[in-house]
């Protein structure tokens, strides 16, 4: 009976952590042979799952030279590369172009996430 209830609360905590992580998003617009998103890359993405703000906000990336998904319809496609879309239930909450360094990139984002909504901690 243990290993069931156990199991339960897993499951839940589980579908609680998907909810979040479906709440918001940061969209990333790239392109091939992009050099700023080639130094995003190196300096900012492979930390980004492992902080406070990539949890609260995982990264997706979409080439701006394919097709653009159906689910982002109503936000609008930049020419200029690397584009960062802050998504909160898909609606734009604001918008980062270019990347120009990790400082100024970190201090932006956190601007950015303090518009999100306050995650309820019960």
């Amino acid at each position: 009976m243990a290993r069931i209830v156990a199991a339960a609360i897993g499951a839940m905590a589980l579908a609680r952590v998907t909810v979040k992580a479906e709440a918001a998003e940061l969209l990333m617009m790239e392109q091939p042979g992009c050099v700023w998103c080639a130094r995003f890359d190196a300096e900012i993405a492979p930390a980004w799952a492992k902080t406070a703000e990539g949890r609260r906000a995982p990264l997706r990336r979409v080439d701006i030279t394919e097709p653009w998904p159906q689910d982002l319809a109503g936000i609008h496609r930049e020419r200029f590369t690397p584009t960062f879309v802050l998504l909160h239930e898909g609606t734009e909450v604001g918008r980062l172009r270019g990347y120009v360094g990790d400082v100024f990139f970190w201090y932006r984002v956190g601007e950015l996430l303090a518009n999100l909504p306050q995650e309820n901690t019960n």
